[in-house]
């Protein structure tokens, strides 16, 4: 039997179509709004935490500066030679700033820097091993220490790998506390027995004047926080 079918009322269609569009646009819509979302939940990604950068700041403080450091007592070095194991050697610089290795016996390291070392020990290993490829690494920096006391926030002693002035100093300690007399903070200095006083002002420093004040601290430096 042939069926017929009732001719589609073109008002139909139409919606149909509409439906359909809206539904596309809905979609659209939809999946513009979640890369919006997206890309602002990636934009307000926290950044680093204010301890984590001081962390890594004290951090990168810490670490050997392999070549400007100057090495002194109680500094730990790793010395080796290209395809001589039993040349390989761990060794800490003794309190006279000399270290005693195979073969060459004893060598001045403190008041130079680890070339300065490993050129030295290059040189006198040449009439028993040829062409010596010489490596030394400081492992870490012990003779550098400083001091920072009174009314700071973390007072005590410091073990720093690099050169620091009074303000970085200062800083490692945690900065001062609301009782301290930022207008008289001392560094303390002991050379050849004798004890030097210089004046800090941090306000002054902190404010770019004075900058002489701010000077770099040497091993052993004291800075005082009355």
């Amino acid at each position: 039997m042939l069926r017929l079918e009732a001719p589609r009322d073109p008002w139909e269609s139409a919606d149909l179509q509409r439906m359909a569009s809206h539904h596309s646009w809905q979609w659209t819509a939809g999946a513009v709004g979640l890369w919006i979302t997206l890309v602002l939940l990636w934009g307000c990604t926290p950044s680093a935490s204010p301890l984590a950068a001081a962390q890594a700041a004290a951090a990168a403080v810490a670490a050997p500066d392999q070549t400007n450091y100057l090495l002194g007592p109680e500094d730990a070095l790793e010395i080796s030679v290209w395809k001589e194991p039993e040349l390989t050697k761990q060794i800490v610089v003794r309190p006279d700033g000399k270290i005693t290795y195979p073969l060459i016996g004893e060598v001045q390291a403190a008041g130079h820097t680890v070339k300065q070392l490993q050129a030295e020990i290059f040189k006198r290993l040449e009439k028993y091993v040829t062409d010596a490829h010489v490596t030394v690494i400081l492992l870490k920096a012990q003779n550098y220490k400083i001091y920072v006391t009174g009314k700071v926030n973390k007072p005590g002693d410091f073990v720093i790998g690099k050169p620091v002035n009074v303000m970085q100093a200062i800083s490692m300690a945690g900065g001062l506390t609301p009782f301290a007399s930022p207008g008289s903070i001392m560094v303390l200095r002991t050379i050849g027995g004798k004890e030097e006083v210089f004046p800090f002002n941090y306000k002054d420093v902190a404010k770019g004047n004075f900058l002489e004040q701010n000077r770099t601290l040497l091993p052993g430096d004291v800075v005082v926080v009355p």
